[in-house]
C-alpha cells in the first residue's frame, strides 16, 4: 500500500519527537507547604488595622505571637481594635502609657487558647489573656452573648464582635469596635486598707482601769491606805486620852 508524501513527512515528525530525550512530560510539582502564621501579614491583608499592627511590632507582642503560633499546637484568640477604634480614645491617652503598660494593653487583646465563633456561648468567664490576672482590678474580661451578637466587658470597656477576620482552627481574629481597656491600667483600684492594730490584753485592762466604776488594784490600794490612816488617828486618840487620865 502506497503511502501519500504528506503521510510519510507526518510519520517521520512524529517519530522524531517521541524519539527526543526530554521530551516527555513530567509529574506536576507538588503544592509548596504553607508559609508560617504571620498574625501582622494576616491584618495588614484584612486593612484597617494600621494602628495595632504598629503597636504589635513596637511591644514585641508580634514576635511572641510568631514563636506561639510556629512552634507549639497551642491556641491564639485575638481580638483586634479596628483604626477608627484607637481614633476614638481620648487624646494623649497611648503616649501617656508606659512601655510595659502598652505591653499589657496589647496582651489584653490576647487569649492563649483557640476560641470559635460557637465557642462565645459556652465561655468561661472571666477570660484569661495573655496580660496575666483576670480577678477583678486586674485584667478580667467578661464575654456575653445575645443572639447572635457577641459582648465583651473589661470592666472599663463594653463592646461588640464586629466581625471574623481570620481562622484556621489554630488562630482566630476577631474585629472589635473599641480598644479594651484593663482594669489595672486604666481604672486602678486603691490598695487595701491595713488591719486594725489588735489590742492587747494587758492594755486593754488598762484602759478599763480608767472607768469610775471600776474596782482595781490600784483603787483597792488606795482605799486600804486611807483606813489604815484613819485607824491610826483614831489608835492615837485613844493613847492621849489615856495618858491624861494618868497623869490626873
Amino acid at each position: 500500500m502506497e503511502h501519500s508524501p504528506f503521510f510519510l513527512l507526518l510519520s517521520t515528525v512524529l517519530l522524531l519527537l517521541t524519539a527526543t530525550p526530554g521530551t516527555h512530560s513530567q509529574p506536576a510539582a507538588a503544592p509548596a507547604p504553607p508559609g508560617p502564621t504571620n498574625v501582622t501579614k494576616i491584618l495588614e491583608k484584612a486593612g484597617q488595622f494600621t494602628v495595632f499592627i504598629r503597636l504589635l511590632k513596637s511591644t514585641g507582642v508580634a514576635n511572641q505571637l510568631y514563636g506561639q503560633l510556629n512552634n507549639s499546637d497551642n491556641g491564639i484568640t485575638i481580638f483586634a481594635p479596628s483604626d477608627s477604634s484607637f481614633s476614638s480614645l481620648k487624646a494623649g491617652t497611648l503616649n501617656s502609657l508606659s512601655d510595659e503598660q502598652q505591653v499589657e494593653l496589647i496582651q489584653f487583646h490576647v487569649v492563649p487558647s483557640y476560641v470559635s465563633s460557637s465557642n462565645f456561648q459556652t465561655i468561661s468567664n472571666p477570660l484569661r489573656t495573655q496580660a496575666g490576672d483576670s480577678a477583678d482590678g486586674h485584667f478580667p474580661l467578661n464575654i456575653t452573648t445575645s443572639g447572635n451578637t457577641v459582648n465583651i466587658t473589661s470592666g472599663v470597656t463594653n463592646t461588640t464582635v464586629s466581625g471574623s477576620v481570620y481562622s484556621d482552627g489554630q488562630l482566630a481574629v476577631y474585629q472589635v469596635d473599641k480598644v479594651l481597656l484593663p482594669q489595672q491600667v486604666f481604672d486602678p483600684r486603691p490598695p487595701a486598707p491595713a488591719p486594725a492594730p489588735t489590742v492587747s490584753k494587758s492594755k486593754k485592762k488598762k484602759d478599763d482601769g480608767d472607768s469610775p466604776d471600776d474596782d482595781s488594784p490600784a483603787d483597792a490600794s488606795f482605799a486600804l491606805r486611807e483606813v489604815g490612816s484613819v485607824r491610826n488617828a483614831v489608835s492615837f486618840c485613844v493613847i492621849s486620852i489615856s495618858l491624861a487620865w494618868f497623869y490626873l
